[in-house]
């Protein structure tokens, strides 16, 4: 089976799919964050081994080693869950997009009220020069 096969490409998006439920609602490890998303998987072509891009808002060393210390009850799962010839080995890899996309929106956020505060004055001062004139007439 080559590695961008349609058969592959259904695999991995399956493979996907089971670990994002097994991950949210069948570990009951309290280090596990609700916000723990699986951005892609890679499984091989031998269906030895698999990369599983993991997502978490938090610490993400604390959670690498919760998941690699389940991996045996993640495993068990999706052999249950999936009918595959062999059940992949899997690798977990760590990704900060979430972490990184709520930095930046909260940058962002930063950014905007600042601006706003900065305008605020500008406008206040605006306000009272125009009651002193009508209070002249």
């Amino acid at each position: 089976m080559r590695k961008n096969s349609v058969k592959n490409t259904r695999i991995n998006g399956e493979v996907q799919r089971v670990l994002a439920e097994i991950i949210r609602g069948g570990l009951k490890d309290p280090r596990i964050s609700p916000w723990t998303s699986v951005i892609a998987v890679e499984v091989a072509p031998d269906l030895k081994s698999c990369k599983a891009w993991i997502s978490v808002l938090g610490d993400a060393e604390v959670r690498k080693s919760t998941l690699q210390g389940a991996e045996g009850f993640i495993r068990r799962e999706l052999a249950r869950t999936i009918n595959l010839r062999n059940t992949p080995d899997i690798t977990f890899v760590m990704d900060q997009s979430i972490e990184y996309g709520v930095n930046m929106s909260h940058k962002i956020d930063e950014v905007i009220a600042a601006d706003e505060q900065a305008q605020k004055p500008e406008n206040e001062v605006v306000e009272d020069t125009e009651e002193t004139e009508e209070g002249d007439e």
